[in-house]
């Protein structure tokens, strides 16, 4: 893994603040809109139904920013449970995928000279930008002996 392509686990967990966006950073998307689907879930059942319709969304979101700064005890304790959670589990994977990337670099693969990313020290070639490894890494060689 190239270093700029290496997920930062506290990066993860500060955006996880807002839930599912850590999740999204770390490209584990079916983790980010479950989160995320669960904290509008959250808000939804927990914050008063502000007075207009919702067929004005203008009406809507200045209610519904009424409702926010209204909210009890039990619907801010219920908010920042979903969040703290989704911080606790953003910034678990990305430790988690931090270290699988550590071992994978510690399996003996390589980076490509053009693209810096990863690539399978058995090919010939890179398999995200196709810079063929032998003519572009004279330390790689051919592999035949002859």
């Amino acid at each position: 893994m190239a270093p700029n392509d290496r997920k930062r686990p506290w990066l993860a967990a500060m955006l996880a603040l807002q839930p599912g966006l850590g999740h999204a950073y770390l490209r584990s998307w079916v983790r980010a809109t479950l989160w995320f689907g669960l904290w509008v879930a959250t808000v939804l059942v927990v914050v008063p139904a502000p007075g207009a319709p919702a067929t004005e969304p203008l009406a809507f979101l200045a209610g519904l920013a009424d409702g926010l700064g209204a909210v009890e005890f039990e619907a801010s304790l219920a908010l920042a449970s979903v969040t703290v959670f989704s911080v606790l589990d953003a910034y678990w994977l990305g430790v988690r995928e931090l270290a699988r990337s550590d071992d994978f670099a510690d399996e003996g693969t390589t980076a490509c000279p053009t693209c810096g990313r990863d690539i399978d020290p058995e090919l010939a070639f890179c398999h995200w930008c196709t810079t063929e490894l032998d003519a572009a890494d004279p330390e790689r060689g051919s592999g035949e002996t002859g």
